[in-house]
């Protein structure tokens, strides 16, 4: 096991950007199967059946020094309600820590307490919720934090305060029309993809969004995106 590790995505290393894995480990298995540096877009854990299994095969591409996740709003209460502090914990939080044993709860808050919340790549910005202007200014905080600011973005995208029909937050999409022109957005946290396919947004600065959940865990299936 590495002794030390930095979030940054080696200078020259062709990528694979994975969206959200939501306990789908068999796809995910299929995804780490490759000599590119993973860059993982968040929410590891919960709805699919092998939440373990997710979590050790990213532990093991970061031991193996192939890639990195970033922080999802799952990764981050599933690391709370690990360390005894006070969330809702539903089903299938319920389901995830009930399948963890201790070492891999321990391994667990260990490295989400120090996956990045964003990181920015050339004209690239990878993150799990939504982008947020100060992200281009501000080094991305490691920790458990308070979400406020860019961090609250970068978890939760940006809600409206409404909720929808199927009893989550809705949440807009107005973020994407502040993403300047030449830079691209790579998130997960909505499954926006009418198609099976990655969505794609351009917006009004002329910057663009590619939105990788394609609903893995939950009925749908695990997309990635390969670049360079």
């Amino acid at each position: 096991m590495q002794t030390s590790f930095s979030p940054v995505i080696p200078a020259g290393r062709k990528l694979r950007v994975v969206g959200d894995v939501h306990g789908d480990a068999n796809a995910f298995a299929f995804a780490a199967a490759t000599d590119r540096f993973i860059v993982q877009l968040g929410d590891l854990t919960d709805y699919g059946p092998d939440s373990p299994g997710a979590l050790q095969i990213m532990f093991r591409v970061i031991d193996e020094g192939r890639g990195l996740f970033l922080l999802g709003n799952h990764d981050y209460k599933l690391a709370r309600a690990l360390q005894g502090q006070p969330v809702h914990i539903g089903p299938a939080l319920a389901a995830t820590i009930g399948q963890l044993n201790k070492a891999l709860r321990e391994r667990t808050v260990t490295e989400i307490a120090r996956a990045p919340s964003w990181l920015i790549h050339k004209r690239l910005v990878f993150v799990h919720g939504g982008f947020h202007t100060a992200m281009l200014t501000e080094p991305s905080p490691l920790g458990l934090r308070r979400p406020e600011g860019p961090i609250a973005r970068a978890l939760f995208g940006e809600p409206t305060g409404r909720m929808q029909a199927d009893g989550f937050p809705e949440r807009s999409l107005r973020w994407v029309d502040r993403i300047p022109a030449g830079l691209t957005v790579y998130c997960g946290h909505d499954q926006r993809s009418m198609d099976g396919r990655p969505y794609v947004r351009r917006g009004a600065a002329g910057g663009r969004a590619i939105f990788l959940d394609t609903g893995a865990g939950k009925g749908g299936h695990l997309s990635w995106i390969d670049l360079g």
